[in-house]
């Protein structure tokens, strides 16, 4: 065999087997990337800034007894301004703002490839990266809903968390398509949810917007055990850890999947069709995938869209569904 033509590969006995290491265990890993996600309003930038705050410090994380070192925290937020919001915020949460530290943007935003973000790491010895919201981060010229492009920019933040050993938070916001599985109220590819390792929700505990408590629950976790639920509550002196229950994020949502008649089927389909598309266009393949998660079957799905006229158009290579 000639020299150009050997493939270069690695060994399984080349590679020394390690144990992941955990920021907040069974939460947050460290070397993955991870997604925090809610509704707007329902306080995932409050929740991540005083999880911050304590990890700055030696104080124990929530219904945590693990000792451990403070670490350096780089928090990037485009919707929040640092001098009058992130840090008086940050202040009244008990953190130290020695160990806070900004990527100056204001030359030139940051987005998931930037080289300074695995610069600024190092520089900083940072333990945590936090990038708020997935929107302004994932890049101006990509598309959430494409999966292709969603890829190649989680591929580059997933490497620098490899690479540094360093925990990477991403805030989003969820879809507004109500009756799905939890993990497909991401909002934009599915590609989004599945690159990440772990996914946490934020939710309200009542449907009464003057109150106060929150919930954090798992979405996903490839690397270890669902872990429990958080109730916590949003005041005036920023967050209160309250206490762990057992509860899922499909059931905080309100989710069932349940088989009813075939009219009560189609009806179903049709709402989630028309809830799913509320937003704006989806590739055909992400609606399909959606409708899947849900239980809908594929005739009762091809008969919903038909019946409420949702349009399929084919927008370059790519076929989209919208509503009419």
């Amino acid at each position: 065999m000639q020299k150009e033509n050997i493939v270069d590969v690695i060994r399984g006995s080349e590679i020394e087997p390690k144990e992941v290491e955990w920021l907040w265990y069974p939460y947050i890993p460290y070397g993955k990337v991870t997604l925090i996600q809610g509704d707007p309003g329902d306080g995932k930038s409050t929740f991540v800034l005083n999880l911050a705050a304590l990890l700055t410090t030696d104080k124990p994380l929530p219904f945590s007894s693990e000792k451990r070192e403070p670490i350096t925290v780089i928090y990037q937020n485009t919707e929040d301004d640092a001098d009058d919001t992130v840090l008086p915020r940050f202040i009244k949460a008990g953190g130290d703002v020695n160990r806070l530290v900004f990527i100056n943007e204001e030359k030139q935003a940051l987005n998931f490839t930037d080289q300074r973000i695995n610069q600024a790491i190092v520089q900083e010895n940072a333990k945590l990266l936090i990038l708020d919201p997935l929107s302004s981060y994932i890049g101006n010229d990509v598309s959430l809903n494409m999966a292709n492009e969603v890829r190649t920019q989680f591929n580059s933040l997933i490497k620098v968390a490899r690479d540094n050993n360093c925990a990477v938070v991403v805030v989003g916001h969820m879809n507004k398509a109500q009756g799905m599985k939890a993990l497909y109220r991401t909002t934009g590819s599915i590609d989004v949810v599945g690159a990440v390792r772990s996914a946490l929700l934020i939710a309200r505990t009542s449907q009464d917007m003057s109150d106060s408590e929150r919930i954090m629950a798992v979405q996903k976790c490839n690397l270890a055990p669902m872990g429990k639920a958080i109730v916590f509550s949003v005041g005036e002196n920023g967050v209160e850890w309250l206490e762990q229950v057992e509860r899922s994020a499909d059931d905080i949502l309100g989710n069932t999947f349940s088989y009813g008649r075939p009219d009560d089927k189609l009806n179903e389909a049709k709402d989630f069709i028309r809830s799913m598309l509320a937003d704006g266009a989806l590739p055909a393949t992400e609606c399909e995938n959606r409708l899947q998660a849900a239980n809908i079957k594929s005739t009762t799905a091809k008969k919903a869209k038909k019946d409420i006229g949702a349009i399929s158009e084919k927008v370059g290579n790519v076929w989209f569904w919208r509503l009419p």
